[in-house]
């Protein structure tokens, strides 16, 4: 079983929300659909996290799979080795 986080990217994927909507961020980084959850994680022990927009705004969703605020990045990607 390959439990390792996968940096998918380092910085955050802008995202327009919809009040109402549930999105699913991927936390394994193994998703083709970043930062939205394909499936990929399966087989790894890692689980995709639910998200509820409450209002219709603009997020920044984590791309690196570290962040200490997840799904929205913290800026904890600036301090990762490449």
């Amino acid at each position: 079983m390959d439990s390792e986080v996968r940096i998918a990217r380092k910085g955050p994927y802008e995202v327009d929300v919809v009040a109402g909507q549930d999105y699913f961020w991927c936390r394994c980084g193994r998703s083709q659909k970043q930062p939205f959850c394909d499936g990929s994680h399966k087989g790894t022990g890692l689980a995709p996290l639910k998200y509820h927009a409450d209002v219709s705004e603009t997020l920044y969703f984590c791309g690196c799979k570290h962040s200490h605020t997840p799904p929205c990045c913290d800026g904890t990607h600036n301090q990762l080795n490449d």
